[in-house]
């Protein structure tokens, strides 16, 4: 099979065409280019395009031709222009404008890396048949009627399609641009959960290995007191069923799952759960201070409620350094629950980050070097899925978490009714 000279078809093709640089710069043009625009490609070649053609004073012209060249190369997609009046300007009386009229096609050539490194700048002229239009639609006296009402519909016809590409071609870009745009969050979504599988992976790897390796030395030596090893092994077992927990937590309520909601007196359940962890588990060396105002009602399920506020004081008794402060109040139609530690505090450009999953600050690995990171992602979780907020707020020393839930009406749904309306699983 003969070699084709793609170079000889560029320059033979009876098409006018020229090649341009993503700044608009001719790199070249084929001999019917050259003809139909009366420049020659000595004048054209490293000039820039709308150096060349401004088109007319007001720009528009020349506004939409850069725009369909910029689309061109944001999308790599052809984009074709709908008929339009383009004025040129003579090649030998500078200042001299000729009013033309083009279809004009604008098309991507990639390079190497894929990008848009050329366009494509096809152009056909139709002032002929513009101009034979209007002079038979003046020209009623020389021709029949009839000829002469047709040639009014053929023009009034050529505008429409041309409006009604115009049309087509804006519900394409908007249509290429949802797609885009769809694309860019599937791939996100793609890299959060492969970045999840390597996080999970990673903190399940550690305590598996060592429960494997302590059930392994306790087999080797059957003689030796394994009570120890044992109790360990135990250890381990119950971090990976809590990482798993939580895990499975945060995957039900980031797909919606509804709650079973009833009236829940938050400062009744501050007080309760404080209570509860200071006799059982709340450093001896923590002052705690609860400060809740009476008749505070959410319409909420407790059992994510409880494991929010934990969740809060988890995160409090590892950074506090002598004291924990807890308030409930209302207003503006909200509950709000603080929850402040005397601590170091979170530096404004890390308070987003600490709710993400397995986001851990330098000092919470120090303070808890088996954390997962999960506890503040899930409270955060719970809070949305009430319809409410958990965020960070100012406050020195220290950190304020501060939580935010719509105040239960007497006209709202409770007990059975579900924070996102249906039947719902029990929530425990």
């Amino acid at each position: 099979m003969a070699d084709v000279d793609f170079s000889a078809i560029f320059e033979a093709s009876p098409v006018a065409i020229s090649i341009l640089s993503p700044a608009w710069d001719y790199v070249t043009v084929n001999g019917a280019y050259e003809r139909l625009t009366g420049w020659s490609r000595d004048q054209l070649i490293g000039r820039n395009v709308f150096d060349v053609f401004p088109g007319e004073p007001s720009g528009r012209s020349a506004d939409q031709l850069r725009a369909s060249l910029e689309r061109v190369v944001e999308t790599a997609e052809v984009d074709t222009m709908p008929l339009q009046r383009y004025d040129t300007e003579a090649p030998d009386r500078p200042g001299v404008f000729h009013e033309r009229y083009w279809t004009i096609v604008n098309a991507p050539m990639p390079g190497p890396d894929g990008q848009v490194a050329r366009v494509i700048n096809r152009v056909e002229e139709v002032t002929g048949f513009i101009q034979a239009l209007r002079e038979a639609d003046s020209d009623t006296d020389s021709q029949p009627r009839a000829l002469a009402a047709r040639t009014r519909a053929i023009e009034a016809e050529l505008f429409v399609r041309a409006r009604e590409l115009r049309e087509v071609n804006q519900r394409l870009r908007r249509a290429q641009e949802r797609e885009r745009q769809a694309t860019v969050a599937a791939q996100q979504a793609l890299r959060h959960q492969q970045q999840v599988v390597a996080d999970t992976s990673h903190d399940l790897r550690g305590p598996l290995a060592a429960l494997r390796t302590r059930l392994e030395a306790a087999l080797a030596d059957l003689d030796d007191d394994s009570r120890q090893m044992l109790h360990a092994a135990l250890y381990d077992a119950e971090r990976i069923n809590d990482i798993v927990a939580d895990l499975l937590e945060l995957a039900r309520l980031e797909a919606g799952v509804p709650l079973r909601t009833q009236q829940v007196d938050l400062a009744h359940l501050v007080r309760t759960e404080t209570d509860r962890r200071i006799q059982s588990q709340q450093p001896p060396d923590l002052h705690v201070v609860v400060d809740a105002d009476t008749d505070v009602v959410v319409a909420a399920s407790p059992v994510q409620l409880a494991r929010l506020l934990n969740n809060l004081l988890d995160n409090a008794e590892r950074h506090a350094r002598t004291r924990i402060d807890i308030t409930v109040a209302q207003g503006h139609g909200e509950a709000v629950l603080d929850v402040t530690d005397d601590g170091y505090g979170i530096p404004a450009e890390e308070r987003e980050k600490v709710f993400q999953r397995f986001y851990r600050r330098p000092d919470a690995r120090r303070s808890d070097p088996g954390g997962m990171g999960l506890g503040l992602a899930i409270a955060q979780k719970i809070a949305q899925s009430h319809h409410g907020d958990l965020s960070i707020a100012d406050h020195s020393p220290g950190t304020r978490f501060t939580l935010r839930l719509p105040l239960h009406h007497p006209e709202s749904p409770t007990n059975g009714g579900t924070a996102s309306g249906g039947d719902a699983p029990d929530d425990r």
